[in-house]
């Protein structure tokens, strides 16, 4: 057992001011007479026979009757535009388009543990109105986080691991957004798949991400279906986000402040972690995800504040612990059925200053999906 847990083996330049203008709709002295263009037709031009060969230029042509005197048929006078023939109209500043404003973000959700039950997701998501009956993206702007855990104890982890995958390119496509957070459960799934049965040093004697993936409800049939897209997205997860004032996290622990000061620190630690595929580095990463319960006991709100003041914030929102097992009651997170309360919806705890959104879907609670801000 690992200690404080419940997981097994675990340019542009200065803008000028407009300002109101007149415009010169110039009108040609010549629309108002009577001639070969008033209805838009021109006269015919005279085409000289064949046998004759140009002598001297000749003199011009009678004018014909209805045309003005100085009118030949291969000149055409061009009027001199004068002030009082112009006719001038004011323009409205108030009439020009303005720049539209930037657009405001769309409201901003979260979802706890999933651990494979999709079809419990997917009604969620609908229920807010997140997803259509098609299972599409139809939320428009709207931002959506997953705080990890997809995989392990429920039927279909790669399933879910799909649909967070399409609804992040349908979402970006509508002008919001779907992202997602590693969970310690993605890091076990990760090792499993990478390291399989090779030893590594788990503080209490030898262990296998194998064998602690299989104890922590590893299913076949995800392992099975597991491709290299799956695995290449769960590797650039980031550990931790801040968005609108809440501080996003997977575990209820302090251990993201062994990884950096900052949380780009954090998420580019985690990452360089994985990139050198050496298994006892990622099982040390995986161990220190799944400590829990740092902020539940006395000095919770204090172990939530170091975390807040560090990485920014004023309020953090996990997964990881289900709410029953926050609020003290005995259960099981393998599906066995527990006679602990009905799990409504997230529970605010640590002085108001953490949220936790596992509603232990894996023993008979509730898959949370939760619009923030979020008041008990």
């Amino acid at each position: 057992m690992v200690e404080g847990s419940m997981t097994q083996g675990a340019g542009q330049g200065p803008e000028v001011e407009r300002t109101a203008t007149l415009r010169d709709f110039r009108v040609p002295a010549y629309v108002n007479e009577t001639g070969p263009y008033a209805h838009g037709t021109q006269p015919a031009e005279t085409v000289r026979p064949p046998e004759e060969a140009p002598a001297a230029p000749a003199a011009p042509a009678a004018p014909r009757e209805g045309y003005p005197a100085a009118y030949t048929p291969t000149e055409r006078d061009l009027p001199v535009i004068k002030r009082g023939d112009t006719h001038q109209v004011a323009v409205d500043p108030v009439s020009t388009p303005t720049r539209q404003s930037a657009t405001r973000p769309g409201p901003l959700y979260v979802v706890g543990d999933v651990h494979g039950y999709l079809d419990q997701l997917v009604a969620a998501l609908q229920e807010k109105g997140l997803v259509d009956s098609a299972g599409q993206w139809c939320a428009g702007t709207a931002r959506l986080w997953f705080l990890g855990d997809f995989t392990d104890r429920g039927p279909d982890g790669i399933g879910v691991i799909d649909l967070v995958m399409r609804l992040s390119a349908e979402a970006a496509a509508a002008g919001g957004y779907c992202k997602a957070l590693m969970g310690n459960h993605e890091l076990l799934l990760l090792g499993a798949k990478r390291f399989g049965d090779t030893p590594v040093n788990s503080g209490a004697g030898t262990a296998t991400f194998q064998a602690a993936w299989l104890l922590n409800g590893g299913q076949k049939s995800d392992m099975d279906r597991l491709q290299d897209h799956h695995l290449q997205w769960m590797a650039r997860l980031d550990a931790v986000e801040a968005v609108d004032g809440y501080l996003l996290v997977h575990s209820d622990t302090t251990s993201y402040l062994d990884y950096g000061a900052s949380i780009e620190e954090v998420n580019d630690t985690v990452r360089e972690t994985l990139t050198r595929n050496d298994a006892n580095e990622v099982w040390d990463l995986f161990r220190k995800f799944t400590k829990r319960f740092s902020f539940r006991d006395e000095g919770g709100a204090d172990a939530v504040r170091s975390l807040l003041d560090t990485y920014g914030g004023t309020r953090i929102v996990h997964g990881h612990s289900p709410i029953p097992y926050l609020l003290g009651e005995v259960g099981s997170e393998d599906g066995e059925e527990s006679a602990g309360p009905v799990v409504e919806g997230p529970h605010v705890y640590a002085d108001g200053l953490a949220i936790a959104m596992d509603g232990g879907v894996t023993m008979a609670g509730k898959l949370l999906v939760q619009q923030l801000p979020f008041d008990n």
